[in-house]
């Protein structure tokens, strides 16, 4: 039907606005969200966080905020590169599967996209930063005393992230909706 014309609509806007950002932090919540709560829990059994508080320097200073400053710098690097990533690769399936040259899905691309849509999703990875690393960091400072503890830290933060994520997420895309971004 001629439908193949489409697939690069598809593939940036969905790459764009929706899963480069969503990728993204979902990996990050797993990979980085876990190592902030579990650096941080294993300090915490260490007292490494009341030895700081001893010396009158705040933890939320020193231990938090460089590394969520850290991951919100980060993020939107990489999600331009997940959204490279997928890009390219949406064009060699459908230059493969679907015989759709360059040309045309490079067009059809630039057509469905702009820089809105772009825009959107970097500011989609900034929130996401701000999400995994609060939810690394806080659930580090929350760990208990033990071992088993901080494990159950690392558990709690990925799952405190991925489920704020999701709700961003729908949060981000209603206020888009609302202003027709």
């Amino acid at each position: 039907f001629g439908a193949s014309y489409y697939v690069s609509y598809l593939v940036g806007y969905g790459m764009l606005r929706e899963m480069g950002a969503l990728m993204v932090g979902i990996i990050m919540s797993g990979r980085t969200g876990a190592a902030f709560a579990a650096e941080i829990g294993s300090m915490n059994v260490n007292e490494e966080i009341g030895a700081l508080e001893t010396l009158g320097i705040s933890p939320i200073v020193f231990i938090v905020f460089p590394r969520m400053l850290a991951l919100v710098l980060l993020m939107p690097l990489l999600v331009i590169f997940a959204d490279l990533v997928g890009v390219l690769s949406g064009m060699m399936i459908s230059n493969l599967m679907l015989d759709q040259s360059a040309p045309i899905f490079i067009k059809g691309f630039l057509e469905a996209v702009g820089l809105p849509d772009f825009l959107l999703g970097l500011g989609k990875g900034v929130f996401f930063g701000v999400i995994v690393s609060a939810s690394g960091c806080l659930r580090g400072l929350l760990s208990g005393k033990s071992a088993d503890s901080v494990g159950q830290a690392a558990t709690s933060a990925v799952v405190t992230s991925i489920t704020m994520i999701v709700a961003c997420n729908t949060l981000i895309d209603y206020i888009a909706a609302t202003f027709g971004i």
